[in-house]
């Protein structure tokens, strides 16, 4: 099946897989700062509500090993995670069939760690003509070098790499889409550092908006 690189996300069209954000697997992560990966993926899971896009979460060995799943994660994503015992989350039946029960073909990724279980299912859902997007600063490595080098596998295999802050705003595109406008906005300001900090200040300094309590809506018109 042949995709095309250049086109923009949609959110009819994707399904957001999140991978193994348990404890064990985020004490192992040395290629991204914890707490920034904890930040973005939380980013992630609010981006994907916003825009309606379906989620499904997978964990590994939760009793054995791994822990449960960050409850702050749980908190945005309101389900039982997918249990599984294989590295590769592809060899799972049940998590196999409830993508495809989905009808997305473009499948957003993130996953600890990415030599191995973000790796393993991306070439795996590639291989049987899924197109993937990995979210790399959703996800983390053992090293920076396993890290980078999983991802230039992946890449070379047909994947896309991109950051969270890029799903949030190829998904909102365009600043008069109301409906997702104020969702997007909270996440900024939640999530997004100096960027966040900028929205603060348009909306009290530009807009003269309270420096307390709910900001309002505010769209430029466009022609």
């Amino acid at each position: 099946m042949t995709f095309n690189a250049k086109a923009l996300i949609n959110p009819n069209e994707c399904l957001l897989i999140l991978i193994d954000h348990q404890p064990q697997m985020s004490f192992g992560v040395t290629s991204i700062d914890r707490q920034y990966l904890k930040n973005n993926v939380l980013a992630l899971a609010k981006t994907a509500k916003i825009f309606g896009i379906p989620t499904i979460l997978t964990a590994v060995e939760t009793e054995s090993f791994s822990g449960y799943i960050w409850p702050e994660l749980l908190d945005v994503v309101r389900q039982d995670p997918i249990e599984r015992t294989s590295m590769n989350s592809w060899d799972s039946e049940t998590l196999v069939a409830a993508v495809k029960a989905s009808g997305k073909k473009k499948l957003i990724i993130a996953a600890l760690w990415t030599e191995a279980c973000l790796l393993f299912p991306t070439l795996s859902a590639i291989e049987e003509g899924y197109e993937i997007y990995i979210v790399t600063d959703a996800s983390g490595g053992t090293s920076p070098e396993s890290h980078d080098a999983a991802v230039r596998r992946m890449e070379a295999a047909g994947a896309h790499s991109m950051t969270t802050l890029t799903v949030l705003l190829e998904l909102q595109r365009d600043w008069a889409r109301r409906e997702t406008y104020d969702g997007v906005m909270t996440v900024v300001r939640e999530h997004f550092g100096a960027y966040g900090m900028g929205v603060d200040y348009a909306y009290t300094h530009v807009h003269k908006a309270p420096q307390r309590g709910a900001f309002p809506h505010k769209v430029i018109s466009t022609p």
